[in-house]
């Protein structure tokens, strides 16, 4: 491979494997939902609401670009504590007799003090 090849080669490689491993912003995932069905994405934000039974529960996370209801079987954090959240995005979630709509099913979530 020549040196000009590499060079565009190497920065696109790195972007590539850097941007799965950063957070999205809610927002982005809210306009463009159909771009992240189905898929684990990571969200970095606060929590606004919550709603807890034993370990399981739902709450609200806000990064300021928009809120995203989480589904929790781990645990849920209190209103104004800062997560990061790893989960997929699922369209259509309903919790009891309320249909939440664009949500992310955690598969973990880590409290930032």
């Amino acid at each position: 491979m020549g040196f000009a090849k590499l060079r565009v080669a190497l920065p696109l490689l790195a972007t590539l494997l850097l941007s799965g491993c950063g957070a999205v912003r809610i927002g982005r995932i809210l306009d463009e939902p159909y771009r992240f069905q189905n898929r684990t994405v990571r969200v970095n934000g606060e929590v606004d609401r919550s709603f807890g039974a034993f370990v399981t529960g739902v709450y609200q996370v806000d990064d300021g670009s928009g809120r995203i209801y989480v589904l929790s079987n781990g645990g849920v954090p209190r209103r104004g504590t800062r997560v990061s959240v790893k989960g997929r995005v699922m369209n259509g979630i309903t919790v009891g007799p309320r249909t939440i709509g664009l949500a992310i099913r955690e598969e973990s979530h880590r409290v930032h003090y």
